[in-house]
């Protein structure tokens, strides 16, 4: 993809080798919702409207709570947000040259890893747990409609993601209100684990990847699959490769077609030790080429597991459309 712009309120930047809807329909991020010719969600506590013509990504922002000064930082918000300072290209030369890495590489041109708010992100995995896409989503869109806060961008009404203090105050009893099932248990002793300061996520970025992984493993409901995606999709460790089922498959059948027996923590050596530096990068390729190519094949578009594997688990390593504005 050739430079485009970045037009934000009148201001421009330049971008590259971005594709926004392949971003955003690639199993990182579960509120963005189809509006328009665009999407629309919130990064944080600002909405926005997202759009993608040719090469020019047009934003615009809804209200926000933030001093007037502090205006002037969402374009640098939506750069960031969207991970467009990651050197795309360098980052897909360093992807293993063989013939599965290579088709998924073709195939995503343009995908990028978003950088995630800690808390959103470590709160919605926890909620992915045995979880398909769609009810994903529907998770998300329930705990915003019920204790996130009110934001507005032309006509159209949207929720932030509730804060760890929120969601530490709900009864066990109305987040399961929210389709989380058994899952409530684990987000509120999280959120309150969160909220009391007592687990830090800002400080923990500074730990090592293995500190940081063992810290997100002492959580309740959050095993070693959801802990490398917050990792990657939070503090972006690019190593971090998650292995969930789909990737699983494409391992044992692509990788490993020979050997029946290999273990999940052979699969993880392999993998960190494979796919190298930008292993995440190469994780959300493979992921999302083969999960959109298998809705090709009749595997239902609202999956994120293959039919034959069920819903997501934690067995292993884890790894957005209503009308338009006016």
């Amino acid at each position: 993809m050739s430079v485009g712009r970045l037009l934000v309120d009148f201001t421009e930047c330049a971008i590259s080798d971005f594709d926004l809807e392949k971003t955003l329909d690639s199993g990182q991020v579960f509120h963005w919702e189809k509006a328009g010719g665009g999407f629309v969600g919130t990064i944080a506590d600002v909405a926005a409207y997202v759009e993608e013509e040719n090469d020019v990504l047009k934003v615009r922002f809804g209200g926000t709570p933030k001093p007037a000064r502090e205006t002037h930082a969402l374009p640098k918000r939506i750069a960031h947000y969207f991970g467009l300072d990651h050197p795309l290209p360098e980052i897909c030369e360093s992807f293993p040259n063989d013939p599965v890495m290579n088709a998924a590489r073709d195939f995503c041109r343009g995908l990028r890893i978003i950088r995630q708010p800690k808390w959103e992100c470590l709160a919605t995995f926890i909620c992915s747990s045995m979880k398909q896409v769609a009810h994903i989503r529907q998770i998300s869109l329930a705990l915003r409609n019920r204790f996130g806060e009110r934001r507005k961008i032309g006509s159209r009404v949207m929720y932030t993601f509730p804060s760890p203090q929120r969601i530490a105050r709900a009864s066990e009893n109305q987040l399961r209100g929210c389709k989380l099932g058994y899952r409530a248990k684990n987000l509120r002793a999280t959120a309150q684990l969160v909220s009391s300061g007592e687990c830090d996520l800002e400080l923990w970025s500074t730990l090592p990847d293995s500190g940081l992984r063992k810290n997100l493993c002492q959580l309740p409901g959050v095993g070693a699959k959801i802990a490398n995606c917050v990792m990657l999709f939070a503090y972006e460790r690019l190593r971090s490769f998650p292995i969930d089922v789909w990737i699983e498959r494409v391992l044992r059948q692509h990788y490993f077609p020979r050997r029946k027996k290999m273990t999940a923590q052979q699969l993880r050596e392999f993998s960190e030790t494979y796919f190298g530096e930008h292993g995440g990068y190469a994780q959300q390729y493979l992921f999302h080429h083969a999960r959109i190519t298998s809705r090709k094949t009749e595997v239902s578009r609202d999956s994120s597991t293959p039919k034959a594997f069920g819903a997501r688990n934690d067995r292993l390593a884890q790894v957005v459309s209503p009308a338009g504005l006016r």
